[in-house]
């Protein structure tokens, strides 16, 4: 019989390695709701490259890959909050794409978000990027998550 918590870090290391995405979002989402200043969160080539978008777009302050002393490589982002109330700049975090429906789009149909408030992250044939540097370079793909 498993004990309650083996099951709960069976399922969750289940989740996190079959949608990455997902993964990133909740962590950051979550840790915006309690005020946290840091996330970290399991490494992957996914996971730098939305937390170099995050940053380039000033979501987030920093970001740097760690090493811990099982030799497991982690990412720990710093979020960004605005003013002394810990205002986060991440208002909520929306996944477009899901395992089972994928949501793909030319470069002219990319999704304007707020207004032009929020991004947009594609999965293109050039790589990972936001719904600016896709439109600037002409690329649709898979939309893989919206972030106001």
């Amino acid at each position: 019989m498993i004990s309650r918590k083996g099951y709960y870090e069976k399922t969750r290391s289940y989740y996190m390695h079959h949608d990455t995405i997902s993964a990133i979002l909740v962590g950051i989402k979550n840790a915006s709701l309690r005020k946290k200043h840091i996330v970290r969160l399991p490494y992957n080539s996914m996971t730098s490259k939305i937390a170099k978008i995050l940053q380039e777009e000033g979501l987030i302050n920093h970001w740097k890959e760690s090493i811990n002393k099982e030799g497991r490589k982690s990412i720990y982002i710093t979020l960004q909050y605005q003013t002394k109330k810990k205002i986060s700049a991440i208002t909520d975090l929306k996944r477009a794409s899901k395992l089972g429906v994928r949501l793909y789009v030319n470069y002219t149909d990319i999704p304007q978000i707020l207004g032009g408030l929020g991004i947009s992250i594609l999965s293109t044939s050039q790589g990972i990027m936001s719904d600016k540097q896709a439109k600037k370079q002409g690329l649709g793909g898979e939309i893989l998550c919206y972030i106001w």
